[in-house]
């Protein structure tokens, strides 16, 4: 990271814009997740993206200017069954941009969310390898696990993905625009199915969001 940014920096006096976008997914049940891997998840999602803004930052507080693009997900407002220890890293990292937001923006420093719904990427993939099955610890959750598995597929590879799905240049565009604008908004959402979500998640009580989902998911139980 450090070599990454000194190499821009000694070209270009400070990084323009900086794109935090690496990123992925551990699911299934909460009791049976290792948390060795849910470590080895935030180093990627939270502590990476962390520990790179702040070597950006110096030089983009002495030129007074530069772009900070945080790619979260529309799951950094809500949260799906089997996807407790990525949410968390999504919320994270809404709540990491919105006090950075307020501290850098006295030093000419724009922060600003991008939250994706479903893209067409190999995210559907990782995330259905590590969705924790087979093993006499999961019993109790094995049939819940595997319609998380069966969603991953249908979201991502099946038919649903063709209507519900978009591509990654959707994404890419609007990283462009957050870029680009002279004032950009503090979040961009991506895609209408992840407005819809947001919408619902916003307008309905927790009881009433929790039972939209249980006639989605299998209830463990």
């Amino acid at each position: 990271m450090r070599a990454a940014v000194e190499h821009v920096e000694q070209r270009h006096g400070s990084i323009g814009a900086l794109v935090n976008n690496a990123g992925y997914g551990i699911h299934g049940a909460f009791e049976t997740t290792n948390l060795d891997e849910v470590r080895v998840q935030f180093e990627t999602n939270v502590f990476g993206m962390a520990r790179l803004t702040q070597l950006a930052l110096p030089a983009m507080r002495a030129a007074r200017r530069g772009r900070i693009v945080n790619i979260s997900s529309m799951g950094g407002r809500f949260t799906f069954p089997g996807g407790a220890f990525y949410h968390a890293s999504k919320h994270a990292v809404e709540a990491m941009s919105d006090a950075l937001r307020f501290e850098v923006a006295g030093f000419g420093i724009a922060v600003v969310v991008i939250e994706p719904g479903v893209i067409k990427t190999p995210f559907g993939d990782t995330a259905i390898a590590t969705v924790n099955h087979g093993s006499e610890q999961d019993e109790p959750y094995s049939r819940f696990n595997q319609d998380l598995m069966l969603r991953f597929d249908s979201a991502y590879r099946g038919r649903m993905s063709g209507l519900a799905a978009s591509p990654p240049e959707a994404v890419a565009r609007v990283i462009e625009r957050a870029i680009r604008s002279p004032r950009p908004r503090t979040r961009y959402v991506v895609t209408g199915g992840a407005r819809l979500m947001l919408v619902l998640r916003r307008v309905l009580p927790d009881r009433a969001f929790d039972a939209l989902l249980a006639s989605q998911y299998v209830r463990p139980g």
